[in-house]
């Protein structure tokens, strides 16, 4: 058994030690003086468990047992630090409560999910996390080479997941919902559920996956949605991009007159793709005007004028312009104000977070699974919402 030289006395010449070099290196001088803080802790702790040193005592619960050599990371890697031991009376090993509280914090894991998530790559994280020039070297083991940044994101971005997916739904006073599919690869996509609530702030709500957006898949989302605490029976206006599996998964599962309204940034661009370009700016406008009245009929008649004009250049188009329509103007019917219909006629909220996921995701070079697309989503979709409002929201609004 290693003997135990180490002193009250030394723990502060060595945080004297550290202010010394501060001029030399602020960053070594941090380093320093962090872990002569945490021996002196972890020390007063051992004392907690065992007594002074040298005391006899029939109440102290284990006694010292040398030290040993410990890693602890913080945000440029880990750090070596030599900590006391302390076993039981029994001979069982006597964890350290301040040693446990910062392994817990795990500095560098949340510093790599936070870099990975700005999108560097792992095989950068060794020198986003420290200088060039800096002056504290990186060992062997050190936690910054691009397979421990990798387990570590998989580690966190797994339990996030796993936390969000098993969260409570039931408190949270949801008055308008957005579902939304992302095409991960050929034969993979992820369906996406974000909340709003009256005061406009967005939630996450779920993610699932699937080979296409089929109602099977949908049907499957709103179901694990209902079992985490979502009320099946309060009216909430649902925005969908107009797939025929999400509106039929909707109305059986929340009820035939749940409102529902069809994305109108998707509707336009389906048109207009549709059509020579010299009716792109006229018909843009017709839609536009039809979309900002606050008369729902006065709305589809413009529509309806729209689609007979277009009946002899284009028919495919002008019957494809009335499919949906009353799903088209049901935040016109609603009586929202025109701030927030702009942010619920359309899928825009949750088209924003797919846009983010994409935007980072595009580093992975080949999807493994579904359960590697699920863990990035994960680890994405709280910063992609950051807690914005829509806006123009308020609970009176929908009322």
């Amino acid at each position: 058994m290693k003997k135990d030289s180490i002193s009250a006395g030394l723990v502060a010449s060595g945080i004297e030690r550290s202010w010394e070099n501060v001029t030399a290196s602020f960053e070594r001088f941090c380093l320093t003086a962090g872990i002569a803080t945490l021996t002196e802790m972890m020390e007063q702790d051992a004392v907690e468990l065992c007594g002074s040193r040298h005391e006899r005592g029939s109440d102290r619960r284990g006694y010292r047992w040398g030290r040993t050599a410990g890693r602890l990371g913080f945000h440029g890697g880990k750090a070596s630090i030599d900590r006391p031991r302390v076993r039981s009376r029994i001979g069982h090993e006597l964890s350290l409560p301040s040693w446990e509280a910062a392994q817990a914090e795990d500095w560098l894991g949340r510093w790599a999910m936070n870099l990975m998530l700005i999108n560097v790559s792992t095989r950068r994280f060794g020198r986003a996390v420290r200088l060039p020039e800096g002056d504290i070297a990186v060992a062997p083991g050190a936690g910054v080479s691009k397979s421990a940044v990798s387990r570590r994101f998989v580690a966190l971005s797994a339990e996030r997941m796993r936390q969000w997916m098993a969260s409570d739904l039931s408190q949270l006073d949801l008055l308008a919902i957005q579902i939304d599919g992302m095409h991960v690869t050929g034969e993979l996509t992820l369906l996406a559920a974000i909340g709003i609530d009256g005061e406009g702030v967005k939630h996450p709500l779920g993610l699932l996956e699937g080979a296409t957006e089929n109602t099977a898949v949908v049907q499957a989302l709103l179901d694990n949605l209902i079992q985490r605490g979502l009320d099946p029976k309060c009216c909430r206006l649902f925005i969908v991009d107009g797939s025929k599996a999400l509106i039929k998964a909707i109305r059986r599962t929340f009820g035939r007159h749940s409102p529902i309204q069809r994305c109108q940034v998707h509707k336009a661009r389906n048109i207009v793709e549709r059509l020579p370009k010299h009716l792109h700016a006229s018909v843009r406008a017709a839609l536009r005007q039809a979309w900002e009245l606050d008369d729902a009929e006065k709305a589809e008649r413009l529509i309806r004028n729209l689609a007979r004009r277009l009946e002899q250049v284009a028919p495919g188009v002008a019957t494809s312009i009335l499919e949906g329509l009353d799903e088209m103007l049901t935040v016109i019917r609603l009586g929202l104000p025109p701030s927030l219909r702009r942010s619920l006629a359309c899928t825009n909220i949750i088209e924003n977070m797919m846009g983010t996921i994409r935007r980072v995701c595009r580093n992975v070079k080949h999807w493994r699974n579904a359960s590697m697309a699920l863990r990035w989503t994960a680890g994405l979709q709280t910063a992609s919402t950051a807690a914005c409002r829509s806006r123009g929201s308020s609970t009176e609004a929908f009322r």
